[in-house]
């Protein structure tokens, strides 16, 4: 019954007595975890050793790939674990969040290798001048840090938790240890056995510990990474461990949080707005059975709409049939387990020294069919707070269940106050028809909320709700909600990637980064770089074309072609105060002059030409002015096939460099171009 820990490449099971972990309907044993005598030295040396330099070795593209095998890999067995969920007291709709949520983790962060380039390493941002002769400048390059990503799940969601973090730390180049929480972990460790079977990830990328894993972090070391999902006061605890401090190791923490929902003062019963918001908050209150980092804990509305809400949300809360969730019908299963009852209720005991029970009752529930005594249901609880201002405890005690607390306000200042007194929460949301109310809101409200959920009738149906993170936005939170930042897109890779400043010349610069510095060398070749196939071209590779002279005809033919008639164009007689001398060449006429000079215009490996990432107009050219250009190959970007008819291809970003008879820069733009590999292969 034992499940199994993967460590250093093999499947081994726990040496200890184990914590038996029972189904939360039934009570009946499930399996048994067991994490005793493992040697987590050994397993982050080895996790270190071989897992991140397999990683480190793989281009970010080829990680990406990787990110989007395995999601279609999981994706296809997906129907295999929601039995599994059922058991945790997770029903369908539950699951689906826990299952298909975290695969979808993946599919999002394998989508960010676009942007992320073709190299093990990122370059960072813009190039940054450091002298006045363009000889020195600097620039920054991301590489994976040398460590291990040791990842301390809750209980909630076995899977998304696990998957959410994974992602993005393979796809920045790191190995990951997986700590799931004991209680649920069998979930966990069912996904893991067909990660490791799948083969799509390289030796040591991922490990395993189900069962206790205290003294882990007492061999973390400098390149390490740890991150916690959890209660507020567990978090803390880890995060004064002193290793963390004598080995500078990051520690991200998203913890459990007074997350609220506001009601705007126009929301007033009958409209579309008030519906969506009671709709929300008993989405929130019994999804997962409220045990969500992200449910909703305070409902802050209106003084003279707390009765309509109370009135309205204990209807909706009525509706809710609590049951097994393998029962047909049933939309909302059990909290995690026993211990989880009891502590739900302690917290209920304490909040309602300032709040009164409005809905429900802890100690009591009706349920034909089930074994309550074994099973760990509970009602969801509405309670309302006697004085919001005076009581610290609805805004500090935290009862992770279906539990939840109305209070009024006067005001939307006083609205803010008191989504505030949370002391920082991983979301907040605000249903309003009235964007001067939202945009209030949502300026004053940003300092103390990770995110913020504006909802009305017009996003509605495309909505994710409150309690939905997405994987390229920021999840995470200040103050209590633990001031980490899980996800984000760019932001989240990031975080597992050491940033590093590199100065130099521009030559050498192009040869770290792999992009054309301006003021490097040129790789002057006798082949166009538009008769060279994508594998052909290098980084620096140059062609300076003829030149061309610009006349007044050009001027007004360009403005009855393109319609321009801006008035530097064409009515010379209203230069009186501008910067111009005379009458302008277009801009547009410049870079369409330059596209001229620097085109290659028979059929080759150019397929198309894909767009302008940027442009510049830095001089103003009059007629008689000659201009030249110099095309460097500035960035080359590997493109995976779409299926095996597609063309090989990448995407070549050119700088043109437009010049005048001076040799002075008129205008800088970068170009795309799609080109064909000659290997097709």
């Amino acid at each position: 019954m034992k499940i199994g820990n993967y460590i250093a490449g093999q499947w081994i099971n726990g040496n200890g007595k184990g914590k038996e972990l029972v189904d939360a309907s039934t009570g009946e044993l499930v399996a048994i975890a067991d994490a005793g005598g493992i040697d987590f030295g050994e397993m982050l040396d080895y996790g270190r050793k071989v897992g991140n330099k397999a990683l480190r070795k793989m281009t970010f593209r080829e990680r990406g790939l990787m990110l989007k095998k395995l999601a279609l890999h999981l994706h296809g067995m997906k129907e295999k674990y929601y039995p599994i969920s059922y058991k945790t007291g997770a029903t369908r709709g539950d699951s689906w969040i826990d299952i298909e949520g975290g695969i979808g983790n993946l599919f999002a962060n394998a989508s960010l290798r676009r942007k992320l380039g073709d190299q093990t390493y990122y370059v960072e941002g813009e190039p940054v001048g450091l002298s006045k002769g363009g000889t020195f400048m600097g620039h920054h390059i991301m590489v994976p840090k040398t460590g291990v990503a040791i990842h301390i799940n809750a209980f909630n969601f076995p899977i998304w938790g696990m998957l959410e973090k994974c992602a993005v730390n393979w796809l920045a180049g790191m190995p990951a240890v997986v700590k799931p929480a004991t209680l649920t972990s069998y979930l966990t460790e069912a996904m893991v056995r067909d990660i490791i079977e799948s083969g799509i990830l390289p030796e040591g990328a991922l490990q395993l510990i189900c069962g206790s894993a205290r003294g882990i972090l007492d061999y973390i070391e400098t390149g390490d990474m740890v991150t916690f999902t959890g209660s507020a006061s567990t978090g803390q605890l880890l995060k004064s461990h002193k290793r963390l401090v004598e080995q500078s190791v990051h520690f991200n923490m998203e913890a459990d949080s007074l997350n609220c929902a506001v009601l705007g003062a126009d929301a007033v019963p009958g409209t579309e707005e008030f519906k969506l918001f009671i709709k929300e908050v008993r989405k929130e209150m019994t999804v997962k059975c409220g045990q969500k980092c992200t449910a909703i804990r305070r409902i802050i509305v209106p003084n003279h709409l707390v009765e309509d809400v109370q009135l309205a949300l204990s209807a909706q809360l009525q509706k809710t049939v609590i049951g097994d969730p393998r029962t047909e019908g049933v939309r909302m299963g059990a909290l995690a387990g026993k211990e989880q009852v009891e502590e739900v209720k302690e917290r209920i005991a304490a909040l309602s020294n300032e709040a009164t029970i409005v809905y429900g009752n802890p100690d009591q529930l009706d349920i034909p069919g089930v074994n309550l005594e074994k099973g760990a249901f509970m009602s969801p609880v509405l309670m309302v707070a006697n004085d919001p201002w005076k009581m610290d405890g609805v805004h500090e005690i935290e009862a992770f269940g279906p539990v939840s607390t109305i209070m009024g306000y006067d005001d939307l200042d006083e609205a803010i106050a008191l989504a505030n007194k949370g002391k920082g929460s991983l979301v907040s949301s605000i249903t309003t028809y009235d964007n001067d109310i939202a945009r209030d809101y949502v300026v004053n409200a940003a300092t103390h909320h990770g995110r913020i959920l504006v909802l009305n009738r017009d996003c509605a149906k495309e909505s994710t709700g409150h309690g939905s993170p997405m994987p390229l936005l920021v999840h995470g939170g200040p103050g209590r909600a633990g001031g980490g930042e899980e996800m984000g897109g760019m932001r989240g890779v990031k975080h597992y990637l050491q940033r590093c400043a590199v100065q130099g010349s521009p030559s050498a610069m192009t040869a770290v980064t792999q992009q054309y510095q301006q003021g490097g060398a040129f790789k002057d070749t006798s082949i166009h770089p538009f008769r060279k196939h994508f594998e052909e071209l290098q980084v620096g590779d140059t062609v300076i074309t003829h030149k061309r002279t610009i006349t007044e005809s050009d001027i007004v033919n360009f403005a009855n072609v393109s319609w321009d008639h801006f008035y530097a164009h064409t009515d010379v007689t209203s230069l009186e105060g501008t910067t111009f001398e005379q009458r302008v060449a277009h801009g547009y006429f410049i870079l369409s002059a330059a596209a001229g000079l620097f085109v290659d215009a028979a059929k080759g490996p150019v397929l198309l030409n894909y767009g302008i990432d940027e442009c510049r107009f830095v001089k103003p050219m009059y007629a008689g002015a000659t201009i030249g250009v110099k095309l460097t190959v500035k960035e080359k970007l590997g493109q995976e096939k779409k299926d095996e008819d597609d063309i090989k291809k990448g995407i070549v970003k050119f700088l043109v460099d437009v010049y005048d008879e001076t040799g002075e820069t008129v205008a800088l733009a970068t170009i795309l171009t799609m080109v064909k590999y000659k290997n097709q292969d």
